[in-house]
């Protein structure tokens, strides 16, 4: 059965309830499921409308907000609080919500729902079934807000350790690229899921329309950190590459230096008879004295042609 279910009046305190009814006497009745709970379907199938129960039902969602009949279908995100993974892992949250009846159904723990229990505990619930969806909402977006930033940090102090040199990039540079990749993933219909809410609540959507905002700011935060993480990894790129370009070209330099020089050791090398100088004391001398010339030549020949 359900891990938590409330009656919930319209001064916020709530009374724990023992039915199984999908609304009581009080203002409304808020029922928490986990998807894994084998009562759930059945449950859901006898007091939950066909199309919202498979709603709730579902493994796999993304963030929506659609209007049927007398309630509201709607699943949000949140980020992963748990041990059990990332915090971009995000995890989801199904509602139901009528005016006389919310229903959440989770997959991990969400410790924005959590909040809400405790609240439940302390006499302070939601008094509306649009407060708590506000709340919700709210207790989601802030969380989001929370590690949205601390990646803008991060990304940052990237860049002011580069400072428009080659030093090397961190080595959770991927990880954070992927990070704001999963995070845009899910934000960005969030976004749009929270709009049609601000549209769908009508008298009660000041407060739902400044989750929105912060939202967007979120969505337009992550844009901006995909682009400057992109940026960040080009410029390395190119410097980089300058670089490795630059080494090559001292090497040809050298080697074209040397390739001559290197020739004329090969052919005086050879130990065969009839190598001229071979009975000079002076031979080995006028070798290197013309080998230095040489190299000189070269070099002179390399600037004129302004090779360097």
């Amino acid at each position: 059965m359900p891990i938590c279910a409330f009656d919930i009046a319209d001064d916020g305190t709530a009374t724990a309830v023992h039915d199984i009814a999908p609304t009581g006497n009080a203002a409304y009745r808020w029922w928490h499921f986990d998807l894994t709970d084998p009562d759930l379907p059945d449950w859901a199938a006898a007091h939950v409308p066909e199309l919202p129960a498979a709603a709730l039902l579902q493994s796999q969602t993304r963030p929506r907000c659609d209007r049927y009949a007398d309630g509201l279908i709607l699943n949000l995100r949140g980020v992963n609080l748990n041990s059990d993974g990332p915090t971009d892992q995000m995890v989801s949250v199904r509602l139901w919500v009528t005016d006389k009846t919310v229903v959440t159904v989770r997959v991990r723990k969400v410790f924005a729902l959590d909040d809400i229990r405790q609240s439940c505990a302390n006499g302070t619930a939601p008094a509306s079934p649009s407060d708590f969806v506000n709340v919700l909402s709210c207790a989601l977006s802030r969380r989001v807000q929370d590690v949205v930033f601390d990646l803008a940090d991060r990304v940052e102090q990237i860049e002011e350790d580069q400072g428009g040199s080659a030093v090397a990039l961190p080595a959770d540079m991927g990880e954070l690229r992927r990070q704001a990749i999963r995070l845009r993933r899910y934000l960005g219909p969030q976004r749009d899921a929270l709009l049609r809410l601000t549209d769908a609540m009508q008298g009660d959507s000041a407060a739902q329309r400044e989750v929105a905002n912060q939202t967007i700011l979120h969505v337009e935060e992550l844009d901006s950190l995909n682009g400057r993480l992109g940026a960040l990894q080009d410029l390395h790129d190119s410097q980089t590459s300058a670089l490795h370009g630059r080494n090559s070209y001292v090497l040809s330099i050298v080697a074209a230096v040397f390739l001559p020089l290197g020739f004329l050791t090969g052919v005086f090398g050879v130990n065969v008879g009839g190598m001229p100088g071979v009975e000079s004391p002076m031979a080995f001398t006028l070798l290197c004295l013309g080998m230095a010339a040489l190299g000189v030549i070269l070099m002179a020949a390399l600037r004129w042609l302004r090779w360097i």
